[in-house]
């Protein structure tokens, strides 16, 4: 006997549901038993399908976020060390905003998001202090950082 998909290979194993010869390449091991792709029907976990009107959502919380702590960053009169603490607490705050804002979803697309608001806080906070600071560079880099793990 022959494996449906892949006639080359020998096979005894059938699926549990539709009774198919599967190989064991094709095989796919669920609660029940092993099952064929198509009985199988893997899809994505519901955490990680984002739909565009998420996307949506989720862009709009973060950009309000990024601009007001953008603003907060460039008047707390802290620089050095401290501004490193800002831009983690940035980065923490703009990834959970994003991430409360879709009911808790995942993904590639929002942390990209997530990393592109960081930027724009940056942007904001560079505005009103246009001179580069090792701290602060420092800082974004951690910050998107942050915000990427949040939305992880």
């Amino acid at each position: 006997m022959r494996c449906a998909t892949h006639p080359e290979v020998e096979t005894n194993l059938r699926c549990g549901r539709c009774g198919r010869l599967i190989c064991p390449k094709c095989l796919v091991q669920t609660p029940v038993g092993a099952r064929c792709s198509a009985c199988a029907k893997l899809k994505r976990l519901p955490t990680y399908n984002v739909s565009p009107r998420q996307y949506l959502i989720a862009s709009v919380a973060g950009l309000g976020v990024a601009i007001l702590t953008g603003f907060a960053w460039a008047f707390i009169p802290i620089s050095g060390y401290f501004s490193l603490l800002i831009a983690l607490g940035v980065g923490y705050a703009i990834g959970e905003v994003i991430s409360r804002s879709v009911n808790r979803k995942r993904g590639r697309g929002l942390q990209a998001l997530g990393g592109a608001c960081m930027v724009v806080s940056y942007a904001i906070y560079y505005l009103f202090f246009p001179w580069f600071n090792l701290y602060t560079i420092i800082g974004l880099a951690l910050g998107i950082l942050i915000a990427i793990i949040r939305l992880r």
